[in-house]
């Protein structure tokens, strides 16, 4: 089966820093990839790379067998048009440390945005369909309320249903949890379980350890922009194999 995510040899570099050093991995259809390693190993500009959020420098990265951001004539790439690339982020929900929400819209509003204006959909389909992700997210009866008016949690939600509006095939989570007071991470959690025993294919960056364990099938360690480790979650996490994963995980577990 053609990998829903296949990074090979994928470098990013701000001038003289260099991010991403060769990054090669693949994300299965229907896989929660959960990336975990300290601040400034490159994950969260890894996620950014795989929806060209973030142009690489060399390498490739496809998404359900399609390269992302350029097109390929030979041995050569010519980066795509501007639209080009808004199609195929279409497919692919993105959720950020922080909301982003519309602070002049309602919840539902939110939601119903860009199905409506990118996909031209009309309001009665794209309502039914935020109603429908409001509930499944457990903020069916807040869809009239402002971001203002809501928690930090509560606004994840949101983000999370209005990614899923536009009925991707892969959803990216970057640290989706990191921005909210403790009490408030288990119902965004909640929701990422659900979305994931659902089938959704996952690629998710996080520091909730319990949460890579109990719900990831895969799990890659991260440090100096390179995939330290790699394996079945519960396999890195009990039994990690390099020194550097070993110490990165005694301060965080």
């Amino acid at each position: 089966m053609t990998p829903m995510v296949k990074a090979e040899g994928v470098h990013k570099s701000y001038g003289a820093a260099h991010i991403l050093r060769g990054i090669d991995l693949e994300v299965q259809n229907g896989e929660v990839f959960c990336l975990i390693g300290p601040s400034g190993s490159g994950k969260s500009t890894f996620l950014r790379c795989i929806n060209h959020l973030e142009k690489i420098n060399a390498g490739r990265l496809y998404v359900d067998g399609e390269l992302v951001g350029y097109r390929q004539k030979g041995d050569k790439l010519y980066e795509l048009k501007d639209s080009e690339v808004a199609l195929q982020r279409r497919d692919i929900g993105m959720v950020f440390q922080r909301f982003n929400l519309f602070p002049h819209m309602t919840a539902l509003a939110n939601v119903m945005e860009a199905p409506i204006q990118v996909k031209g959909e009309t309001k009665a389909v794209a309502r039914e369909r935020a109603e429908r992700l409001l509930d499944r997210v457990g903020l069916g009866d807040k869809a009239g309320n402002y971001p203002s008016q809501l928690s930090g949690g509560q606004q994840q939600r949101v983000a999370i249903a209005r990614a899923l509006a536009m009925e991707p095939k892969l959803m990216l989570f970057d640290e989706p949890t990191s921005a909210l007071d403790p009490e408030l991470v288990g119902d965004v959690l909640d929701v990422m379980r659900d979305l994931a025993e659902s089938g959704m294919t996952m690629v998710v960056v996080t520091h909730e350890m319990g949460f890579a364990r109990e719900v990831g099938d895969s799990l890659v360690f991260m440090d100096g922009g390179v995939v330290v480790e790699s394996g079945h979650p519960r396999d890195v996490l009990t039994k990690p194999q390099h020194d550097r994963t070993k110490a990165f995980l005694s301060k965080v577990l």
